[in-house]
C-alpha cells in the first residue's frame, strides 16, 4: 500500500503544535445556502470551500470535508480538485474525509481506495458495526488516519451505541467496547481515532480515560449546541493542554454570511471559535495564567 512520509498523527501532532489550535473547519456545502454571488457559477461548491479555507487555513489544525454533500450534487470531481487544492497549498494541515464508511471486506478495500488514493485523504471516518475486517483494509495504509465512530453527537446516537454489552470489563455501553477495541487490538497501524460528539461531555471523558493519548474527532460544537468548556475540559490529554482532540465546525463557520463576505465571515467565526476554544484549554492548563 501507499504510504505517508509523515503519518497522519504526526501530522496532527504537527498542526496542534504550529498552528497553536484544535479547530477544524468541515466542509458541508449546501447548495441550498450557497452565496447568492456564486449560485449559478461553474465550480461553486469548490470556490465556497475554496475561499473558507484560504481565510481560515492559519486557524486551523485540519480540514474535514463531508462527502455526501458532493456526492449528492454529483460535485466529487469537486470534492477531488478541493483536495487536491489544499494539499498542494496548505500540506501542513491533514485533511479528514468524513465519508463513515462501512461495509464487508471486499468492499471497504475499494472504499480505502477511493479516500486514500482517489481523494488523497490524511484520514477518514469509518463505521465499526460490521467488525474488525471492515476496518482493516483502511489500516494497510501506511501512515493513513483511520477515525473511528464510537459515540456520535447525533440525539439518536444512544439507540445503539448505549446499550449494553458484556465484555472483559463487565457490562457497559457499546461505545465504550467499540473505544476497547479500537484502542487496543484494532489499532495495528497507531493512526486511530475516534468521533465522539461534543454533545455527550460526560461520555467524552469516559471514552478518554479508556483511549489514553489517541486524537478525538469532536463535532456538535457551534450548530449542534455542544458546550466547549465541557468538551475540552473532557476530552483534554492530561499533562498535554492544547494536544488530543480535533474540535470541529462546520454550518456556524461555513454559513456565518449569504453575502459575498463569506469568507470574510467565516474567518470572523472561525477566530471566535478558536479564541473560545484556547480560553478553555487554558482554564484546563494549570501552569497557563489566568
Amino acid at each position: 500500500m501507499k504510504s505517508n512520509s509523515v503519518s497522519f498523527i504526526e501530522q496532527i501532532q504537527a498542526a496542534w503544535a504550529a498552528q497553536e489550535s484544535l479547530l477544524c473547519v468541515g466542509f458541508d456545502p449546501d447548495p441550498k445556502r450557497l452565496p447568492a454571488c456564486l449560485v449559478g457559477q461553474k465550480d461553486a461548491v469548490f470556490t465556497f470551500c475554496k475561499e473558507i479555507a484560504d481565510t481560515t487555513a492559519d486557524l486551523v489544525c485540519a480540514f474535514k470535508p463531508q462527502f455526501a454533500y458532493f456526492a449528492a450534487q454529483a460535485a466529487e470531481p469537486q470534492l477531488e480538485k478541493l483536495m487536491h487544492y489544499l494539499k498542494k497549498t496548505y500540506p501542513h494541515i491533514p485533511i479528514i474525509l468524513d465519508s463513515k464508511r462501512g461495509d464487508i471486506g471486499s468492499t471497504a478495500e475499494q472504499y480505502a481506495i477511493e479516500s486514500f488514493e482517489r481523494y488523497e485523504a490524511d484520514a477518514v471516518t469509518v463505521s465499526p458495526y460490521l467488525g474488525h475486517d471492515s476496518v482493516e483494509a483502511y489500516l494497510r495504509y501506511t501512515g493513513k488516519g483511520v477515525i473511528i465512530l464510537c459515540r456520535t453527537s447525533n440525539p439518536g446516537s444512544a439507540d445503539l451505541q448505549a446499550l449494553p454489552v458484556m465484555n472483559k470489563a463487565g457490562s457497559e455501553p457499546l461505545y465504550l467496547q467499540v473505544a476497547r477495541l479500537a484502542s487496543q487490538e484494532w489499532n495495528t497501524s497507531g493512526q486511530v481515532g475516534l468521533v465522539v460528539g461534543a454533545t455527550f461531555p460526560e461520555e467524552i471523558t469516559q471514552v478518554r480515560a479508556i483511549i489514553g493519548n489517541m486524537p478525538l474527532l469532536i463535532p456538535g460544537i457551534g450548530a449542534q449546541g455542544g458546550d466547549i468548556d465541557a468538551t475540552v475540559k473532557a476530552g483534554q490529554i492530561a499533562g498535554q493542554p492544547g494536544t488530543g482532540m480535533i474540535i470541529n465546525s462546520s454550518r456556524a463557520i461555513l454559513y456565518a454570511s449569504a453575502g459575498a463576505n463569506f469568507a470574510s465571515a467565516a474567518r470572523t467565526a472561525a477566530l471566535s471559535t478558536r479564541a473560545a476554544i484556547r480560553v478553555a484549554v487554558a482554564q484546563c492548563d494549570p501552569y497557563s495564567p489566568k
